[in-house]
């Protein structure tokens, strides 16, 4: 496997979530225990996290707010696939508010917002590999979602990395296809 370029998800791959999640509870006056079990029951049924404002009959839109919460193996990760001479990206499906947590050396940073199409769109990862100017399997998207992240990369011929943490992570079970991890400090050696 000759990976040239590596893509990163967002959420839960490199930013944890919790805080995140937490301000969105206090915001719509939520018992936090209450959304996350609801998220996590969610999951657990293979609903989009969306659906819980629907259960709560919460008719606000998402609370926009930057990210601030790296995982403590984000950015040496970042900097090791960089060292390394690897295109490095950062994508995912969020606001383009949250481009400005990603550090800034990485070669692009961008957001679904901005692009005008989402995961598991098969346009978004045919634009992750225009972005890297590499062909498809030399490619590889990290993620901890497997229909949103893996499954869709692997579709577009990309190499499909999944990390196990968040609780999409823990819970769904990649294609065995894919290259599992535990944490971003596997990066670039799996690609060995």
């Amino acid at each position: 496997m000759v990976v040239k370029a590596v893509v990163f998800d967002v959420g839960e791959t490199l930013v944890d979530e919790t805080r995140n999640w937490e301000a969105v509870a206090d915001a719509w006056g939520v018992p936090r225990f209450t959304l996350m079990a609801l998220v996590g029951y969610a999951i657990a049924r293979g609903e989009s996290h969306r659906k819980v404002r629907e259960w709560l009959d919460i008719d606000v839109p998402p609370l926009e707010r930057s990210f601030d919460e790296l995982y403590p193996d984000a950015e040496p990760c970042l900097r090791r696939c960089a060292d390394a001479s690897l295109f490095v990206g950062v994508v995912g499906n969020m606001g383009v508010v949250h481009e400005a947590g990603i550090p800034t050396f990485v070669d692009f940073v961008a957001s679904s917002e901005r692009w005008g199409v989402e995961k598991p769109s098969p346009a978004f990862f045919e634009r992750i590999v225009a972005e890297t100017g590499r062909s498809p399997h030399e490619v590889a998207y990290v993620g901890d979602l497997v229909h949103n992240d893996i499954v869709p990369a692997l579709a577009a011929g990309m190499v499909a990395v999944h990390i196990r943490r968040g609780p999409w992570g823990y819970v769904q079970e990649p294609p065995p296809e894919a290259l599992r991890i535990r944490t971003l400090d596997e990066v670039p050696a799996v690609f060995e």
